[in-house]
């Protein structure tokens, strides 16, 4: 070779090349996500500069107003228009900006801040050497039953780094189901877990539990990732493309440019098919449908309780929004294949959470198994593929969150001398203790029933409505069935809080600070407003229904 050649090699390689153009950023459409980001970056900063003493009040004070801000620019977003002519894909083509996105964002930064009072509440546990303590471990980083966790309590060291933590979480739960790309969605989906890992073993009473419950999600919670990130792969390899617009295209036929080096796999129907599964799967596990539901009970009965309250909420709708976009956007083309799927996922998730939550002694557990119920009632909304499936399941969630935080904040309060009394036993004869809070753990359940005149119904009753309406009439029937089961063991609690002796050594119950009270206040409110007249809430649904393509 001559060294001429050798020359050319090196200049070829170095023509000027096409001018890279600048990213073009939607900041106003996208400003309820990145004012969450800022404001835990300055939470981050607030644990570095701020004085040990006064973090407590500077984290809580950056977090409501940021929750606040974002949900305002929700708001303003939506009245400006973005949620139904104005919808569009912002960011580059990563983000979209339309209805259902908008709803849900909207949605989990009202969770969020319901779920932040929960975190604040430092009245509940008797004060520890002189200082207020919360839910959350001293130190984290301490060996539970050591000599520095000692040190630590004494010290009135406390874990104000959930408040950041949570903000995290929330910004990844903002980006998941606006999501328009599959690497976006990824990148949102870790962005999310990996703080509720972290917050799921930060429990001050048995941190041993709570640190098995965040180990076991973390490790299941990585392999559905994982599992996640090679469907990504390979839808990849089928359409030459991550986004989603450019693959739904390649499955209806209608695209237009091919690359000729993706030429070969372009079209591959296998890659598609078992592309498609294990993203679903992965979207699934962080639902808590059935065949990937196992990690639920463990990580909701040993996370502190406000995290559990908040993660059942909020990473619900998360997945949910990501769920209904992939199957709507993404794969409208493929309905045949991915329903009669659906419908068996449906069906044993709405029996099979019902059905063991009868044999649970645990009152955290039972309400992790109706949560997975409640997952498969929210997947016959999604199965019904109609614009009514899609809005009866936004309402559906928007109904669920916040009696879910409600419920689990009410768990919090019910106490004995190691801590939340949460076995089932111990309930006996709540309702004569403090009829107040049996009354509103009472409401809850209902809801959770899905009796009338709560949200629980105005919820279920759309979204079998709409399954009945796309078709999915079997489904239907088996959703009563279940919720006939499960209300079994709601008014089983009810029973057992009212009507039966309360024991001489039970639990008391702990006064909140209005924090906690504002929580439990909005979700019984909530509760019963979109039990009674919910059709203002089910026409914002409505409007919200549709995705842009």
């Amino acid at each position: 070779m001559s060294a001429s050649a050798v020359h050319s090699l090196w200049t070829t390689a170095a023509e000027p090349i096409a001018k890279i153009d600048a990213p073009k950023i939607e900041y106003g459409q996208l400003s309820p996500t990145l004012i969450v980001v800022g404001a835990a970056i300055v939470g981050v900063l607030v644990e570095a500069f701020v004085p040990r003493k006064h973090r407590y009040y500077a984290q809580l004070f950056v977090s409501v107003v940021a929750l606040a801000a974002a949900f305002a620019a929700v708001v303003a977003l939506a009245a400006d228009g973005y949620g139904t002519t104005k919808a569009r894909i912002a960011a580059m083509g990563a983000i979209a900006v339309d209805g259902p996105a908008l709803f849900l964002q909207g949605t989990i930064l009202l969770a969020a801040l319901v779920g932040l009072f929960t975190f604040a509440e430092r009245r509940l546990d008797p004060e520890a050497h002189g200082n207020r303590v919360d839910s959350f471990a001293a130190q984290a980083a301490s060996v539970p039953g050591s000599d520095s966790e000692k040190a630590a309590v004494k010290a009135g060291f406390t874990t104000t780094e959930v408040f950041p933590l949570l903000l995290f979480a929330v910004a990844g739960m903002l980006v998941f189901p606006s999501a328009n790309d599959l690497l976006t969605l990824f990148i949102a989906l870790e962005v999310f877990s990996l703080p509720l890992y972290l917050l799921c073993a930060l429990a001050r009473r048995k941190r041993l539990m709570s640190q098995e419950a965040a180990v076991k999600y973390f490790l299941l919670g990585a392999f559905a990732s994982a599992f996640t990130l090679f469907g990504i792969a390979l839808l990849y390899g089928y359409a030459g493309s991550v986004s989603y617009g450019t693959i739904s295209q390649v499955v209806d036929g209608t695209v237009k440019n091919v690359n000729p080096a993706l030429a070969d796999t372009m079209g591959n129907d296998a890659l598609l098919l078992i592309g498609t599964a294990l993203i679903v799967m992965g979207l699934l596990f962080k639902v808590g449908a059935v065949p990937f539901h196992m990690w639920t009970p463990d990580v909701y009965q040993g996370a502190p309780t406000p995290v559990t309250g908040f993660m059942a909420a909020a990473t619900k709708v998360a997945a949910f929004g990501a769920l209904l976009r992939i199957l709507y956007v993404v794969l409208p083309g493929l309905r045949w294949d991915w329903r009669p799927v659906m419908w068996g996922v449906a069906v044993i998730t709405m029996l099979g959470g019902a059905i063991v939550a009868i044999t649970q002694t645990d009152i955290k557990r039972l309400l992790a198994y109706s949560s997975i119920a409640h997952a498969g009632f929210i997947l016959a909304g999604v199965i019904a593929t109609t614009p009514d499936g899609v809005s009866s399941v936004l309402f559906y969630l928007a109904a669920y969150s916040f009696v879910t935080i409600g419920a689990f904040a009410v768990v919090t309060l019910v106490r004995d001398a190691g801590g939340e009394a949460t076995h089932l036993s111990k309930w006996a004869g709540l309702g004569r203790r403090s009829p107040l809070v049996a009354a509103v753990f009472a409401v809850f359940l209902l809801a959770f029933a899905g009796i009338p005149l709560t949200s629980g119904f105005a919820g279920k009753f759309a979204v079998f409505k709409a399954a009945a309406e796309g078709g999915a009439g079997p489904l239907v029937v088996v959703g009563v069935i279940s919720s006939a089961i499960a209300a079994f063991f709601y008014i089983r609690v009810i029973v057992l809080m009212f009507f039966s002796e309360p024991k001489p050594e039970g639990p008391t119950v702990a006064v909140p600070s209005p924090l906690t009270m504002t929580a439990i206040g909005v979700g019984v409110a909530v509760t019963l407003v979109l039990g009674v007249a919910p059709q203002y809430f089910l026409d914002l649904a409505n409007q919200a229904g549709v995705f842009v393509r």
